[in-house]
């Protein structure tokens, strides 16, 4: 693959992505990312990159906290963004934080597949490798998410 200043530069974002579906906690989300990271480097170093071994990393991070904290961080409105404050970017961040409210909503296999899904950087084979379980059972929770968070959704504009 390539340096791992350049795995970072492609992962980084979607990681983040992942992580923030998941706990719905911006900070945290960034926290997590970075530990990840650092995780890998300390075990593995910059030998054969992964990205679905980066992904159970930070799973397992986000697992850790939320072992530490004895329950997962709710969605509080910090995730203040550093774009101006001008309508548009205001309306994007409440249909954001309306999608995560919808997500926390799911099942949590059915969220983490959808979120794992929705980062954009595994192929469902990878997704299920994090999850350990088989690629058809994958795309049957990530098919099963989306129209349970349709779902959600559509019941929240009633």
């Amino acid at each position: 693959m390539g340096s791992f200043k350049e795995f970072y530069a492609e992962h980084k974002d979607r990681l983040f992505g992942y992580l923030m579906r998941m706990s719905g906690d911006y900070f945290l989300a960034g926290d997590l990312t970075q530990e990840s990271f650092v995780r890998y480097m300390d075990h593995y170093g910059q030998e054969n990159l992964s990205s679905s071994l980066l992904y159970k990393i930070a799973r397992n991070a986000l697992f850790d906290h939320k072992r530490k904290q004895g329950r997962m961080v709710e969605l509080d409105g910090r995730e203040e963004y550093a774009s101006g404050d001008n309508e548009n970017s205001a309306m994007v961040r409440e249909e954001y934080r309306r999608v995560l409210a919808a997500m926390r909503k799911l099942a949590g296999d059915e969220r983490e597949t959808l979120a794992l899904a929705a980062a954009g950087s595994l192929s469902y084979r990878e997704i299920a490798a994090v999850l350990n379980i088989s690629e058809a059972n994958v795309k049957v929770k990530v098919h099963r998410a989306r129209v349970n968070l349709k779902k959600i959704l559509a019941q929240g504009e009633r």
